[in-house]
């Protein structure tokens, strides 16, 4: 056993091994995966935030440049059927985050769809066009800074930043790798010409403080302001704008759609160039995203002024709070730039320790918003959880099945050495009978007994020794024939009455010789299925066991009870020997065991004699179990035998 042990455990330290590297590399793995996952998941939030930022600008490049005037010409309206319109701006904004729409002029005027006139407006929109003005005040006045950077600006990530490792590795997992970069810019990227009629030029340039201005008035009437004109460059700073030259001005274009035909007027248009559009922060809760109109060296400036704050919140319930990912992940909007006065906007579940984290800044106009997606702990997959399950049934089985190899081991092992033991024990058990026998045959064959009566005494010797040679022959007898099923029984229905006066008759000497007494309770009329001589054996075989083990005490009480159990007549015989300890209660109908102990040590035995009483009672369709006296020394073995149906025949 101490080998099998061995072999046991070095086969456990070898399986732990490859276990433990798969169950490293596997949580590795999935540790990796989880965390792409998550960069997809939050690169994809963010893509559909620049989405909207994108369909955003787009809108704003897409209007007329004449839309930013109480009313506009319809870019369908020919020359000859100029029809003014109200602009789709002149309506309140429909967007809460929208403060407004307005123009700054040249010469840093101020100019908005919502009023044709700012002086006299309606009393609903004066408090909100009075803020515009201010917001074309303080715009002027960072115009006129010069090389003063804007507020709140850094630089912009580089555009072809690569993505993290992690969620390139999840992309190649089904996807070719190509080199991706983002867009350095939402809508247009670079500046575009546009050719546009002379009415809406005119109505481009026209102020507000004046009448409207006639067909006729010549485009160079228009009023220079280069000097006063500004841009921001890639950095975020507000450069001064240089004047175009003669070479470089665009100049007007006479264009006849018309060609061809007779009476037909060539339609004068002029070219306007139109930059990308761009942001400056007005002051810490407002920005301005306007686009740079150049017409024959008169820049206009035209856009609209976001509240940051509504702005930020309206991204964040759009796209984040009803997402699944708010229930495990925060989402931080704020504004680059110094954190003292920067807007930041949170929603989801707050993260005391960043597990995971990632964060982008959108292309321009929108470079001062940086988008921050924190969680404490990535929710595991699916797949972890079946994986452990199954790493741990593994681990179980296999422990299990190494158990119970080694129990049987140990049960093989233990019977063999039972087996060698009744080997040993047997032959003892017949050579002390027949020794005895030649003994006593010797000593009468030489005269010894000198009287009858040690001759009867010796005589008497004799016979209880070929009995007890008889019952052990017939003991293993009959435990062999039971192990290879070979044992008859030949049941009847009785209520043992002749049994125990049988079992009495033969064993009323021996408990007189070792001074035991045997009383019998019972009560009359039970009737059950039994075969006689194996009940015999039975109560022989529990009575000599009681005795053999008891001789040493100092109550020699032997008892057996019949009394019903439901469907059982249980037999049970008690005595007040040394009893059994629990631990072996169950044991002790085994085949060849023994109780280890001393008292065993000192009394021969097969070991058969409880495993026989076992055998022959299941044989008849009973059951047998021992427990330890309640009401004193001792132990009780019960048998139960099946009760006889009432129609079957007594046989008493």
């Amino acid at each position: 056993m101490g080998r099998l042990k061995f072999f046991i455990l070095i086969f456990c330290l070898a399986l732990s091994i490859p276990l433990g590297y798969l169950v490293l590399t596997t949580n590795t793995s999935l540790d990796r995966e989880e965390r792409a996952e998550m960069q997809f998941f939050a690169d994809a939030l963010f893509d559909r935030m620049a989405r909207e930022l994108a369909n955003l600008v787009r809108t704003e490049e897409a209007r007329a440049v004449d839309e930013y005037h109480y009313t506009y010409v319809p870019a369908s309206t020919g020359a000859d059927q100029s029809s003014p319109e109200p602009s789709p701006l002149s309506s309140l904004p429909a967007s809460s985050f929208i403060l407004g729409y307005f123009q700054n002029n040249p010469d840093g005027s101020f100019r908005t769809p919502l009023a044709e006139d700012p002086e006299s407006t309606a009393p609903d929109r004066r408090l909100l066009i009075r803020e515009l003005k201010e917001v074309n005040t303080l715009f002027n006045r960072k115009r006129l800074s010069g090389l003063e950077p804007l507020e709140y600006t850094v630089k912009e990530e580089p555009p072809d930043q690569p993505a993290e490792p992690a969620a390139q590795r999840f992309e190649e997992k089904y996807l070719t790798s190509k080199s991706k970069s983002r867009a350095s810019r939402l809508g247009q990227e670079t500046r575009r010409v546009e050719n546009i009629t002379i009415e809406q030029a005119l109505n481009l340039a026209r102020q507000d403080r004046r009448s409207p201005v006639e067909k006729s008035v010549p485009p160079e009437a228009f009023m220079d302001d280069a000097a006063l004109s500004g841009e921001t460059d890639s950095d975020g700073l507000f450069q001064p704008e240089k004047k175009q030259t003669a070479a470089s001005s665009p100049r007007p274009v006479t264009m006849d759609p018309h060609e061809g035909e007779p009476d037909s007027m060539p339609v004068k248009t002029f070219q306007a160039e139109i930059d990308p559009m761009q942001s400056v922060f007005i002051d810490p809760q407002r920005v301005f995203v306007f686009r740079r109109i150049v017409i024959d060296n008169q820049v206009f400036r035209q856009g609209l002024v976001l509240r940051l704050r509504p702005f930020l919140d309206h991204l964040i319930q759009s796209h984040f709070s009803d997402q699944p990912m708010a229930r495990f992940s925060q989402l931080q909007l704020g504004v680059t730039g110094d954190p003292s006065e920067a807007v930041s906007v949170r929603a989801g579940r707050p993260s005391h320790s960043a597990g995971f984290e990632t964060e982008r800044t959108f292309p321009r106009p929108f470079s001062f918003i940086r988008a921050t997606l924190t969680c404490e702990r990535i929710p595991r997959s699916a797949g972890r959880r079946t994986l452990m399950m199954m790493l741990a049934l593994l681990g179980t089985v296999i422990l299990v099945g190494l158990f119970a190899i080694y129990q049987s081991a140990r049960v093989v092992v233990e019977h063999s050495n039972r087996r060698s033991e009744f080997v040993s024990s047997v032959t003892h058990e017949l050579k002390t009978p027949l020794t005895n026998i030649r003994l006593y045959i010797e000593m009468l064959e030489q005269g010894i007994a000198r009287n009858p009566e040690r001759e009867q005494e010796y005589y008497g010797i004799l016979n209880r020794e070929t009995g007890r040679l008889s019952r052990l022959i017939q003991n293993v007898l009959d435990f062999a024939r039971l192990e290879n099923r070979r044992r008859p029984m030949n049941l009847r229905s009785g209520n043992l009455d002749d049994v125990i006066d049988n079992v009495r008759s033969l064993l009323m000497e021996k408990l007189h010789r070792e001074g035991f007494t045997l009383s019998v309770n019972r009560e009359p009329g039970q009737l059950c299925r039994y075969d006689r001589e194996a009940m015999i054996q039975i109560l022989i075989n529990l009575i000599e066991n009681s005795i053999k083990f008891g001789r040493q005490c100092p109550v020699k009480n032997l008892t057996l009870s019949l009394r019903p159990a439901g469907k059982w007549l249980q037999v049970s015989l008690s005595d007040t020997g040394p009893g059994i300890p629990r631990a072996a209660l169950k044991k002790i109908f085994n085949d060849f065991y023994r109780v280890d102990g001393g008292l065993t040590r000192r009394t021969q035995g097969t070991g058969i004699g409880l495993a026989l009483v076992k055998k022959l009672t299941f044989a008849m369709g009973g059951r047998v179990s021992a427990e330890a006296n309640t009401d004193g020394p001792g132990c009780t073995v019960n048998v139960f035998l099946p009760l006889a149906e009432p129609r079957e025949t007594t046989n008493g």
